[in-house]
């Protein structure tokens, strides 16, 4: 059985005015330990998709199952990161961190030592009694993926969690990621519009085309860059090649979506 089925998802908003359908007959498996990204241009719905995944809309039409459960009866045990970190900035780091175990009420001792543990993992020594304002941007993203491992959940939800970083810090967040979630043999889905970053980190990469969005094609990534770490990966032969790729499928799909 795979971890998670997503079976014929469509979803329509209302408005007064009109009902516009965003997302058409999405239908895939992800097993588990799978790095999984979205592609595709702006409009077709790869955040809607995440929201839905993630049990926090309902589709108009499909499922969404985690293991045999709806995912909505599942919520603990899916992770979410978003673009931005939301960390409390009145909190500090050691209490944003613990905050998902303590909604959880899995706020054991035990519990507690591994997440503060993982900060310094994550090369966040000497944090805890920090707030949020006095890290860098680089280091309040590992903080909120701290907090997001915290809770042990079966699937990440990874919504651009790196687009709003420079450069240089992205690649390196990517490299900790990618080895962190990989070490805990976590399931992931990445929703990104950056073509280097979904080769680097997945074993697989959906494409969507928009208006509405459906699925336009799927790309296996070699196994020779998924063994790979990203930064790595990058410098790869076989990197360019599946770039370009997936650069002229886009391309075709923005051109299709305009017309």
């Amino acid at each position: 059985m795979s971890l998670l089925s997503v079976n014929h998802i469509n979803h329509i908003y209302f408005t007064p005015e009109r009902a516009t359908k965003v997302l058409e007959d999405i239908s895939i498996s992800i097993e588990e330990g799978e790095f999984i990204s979205f592609l595709g241009p702006s409009g077709c719905g790869k955040t809607t998709l995440l929201s839905i995944i993630a049990g926090l809309l309902k589709p108009t039409e499909g499922t969404v199952l985690l293991g045999d459960k709806p995912s909505k009866e599942c919520v603990s045990n899916i992770g979410y990161m978003l673009q931005q970190d939301y960390l409390f900035p009145w909190k500090t780091i050691e209490e944003n961190v613990l905050l998902g175990l303590k909604i959880a009420d899995k706020q054991t001792k035990l519990n507690m030592e591994r997440t503060l543990q993982l900060l310094k993992e994550m090369g966040l020594p000497d944090v805890e009694k920090l707030y949020p304002s006095q890290l860098s941007g680089g280091m309040r993203q590992r903080a909120a993926l701290v907090r997001t491992l915290a809770t042990d959940p079966q699937l990440l939800l990874l919504d651009e969690p790196f687009s709003a970083l420079d450069y240089q810090t992205k690649l390196k967040l990517e490299d900790l990621v990618f080895t962190t979630l990989k070490s805990f043999k976590k399931t992931a889905l990445l929703v990104t519009h950056d073509i280097g970053e979904a080769i680097a980190m997945s074993d697989r990469i959906f494409l969507l085309k928009a208006n509405p969005g459906r699925l336009a094609k799927t790309f296996i990534v070699p196994e020779e860059l998924r063994n790979m770490i990203p930064f790595e990966a990058r410098q790869h032969p076989d990197f360019s090649s599946l770039f370009q790729k997936i650069w002229k499928e886009l391309e075709q799909l923005e051109q299709e979506s305009e017309h």
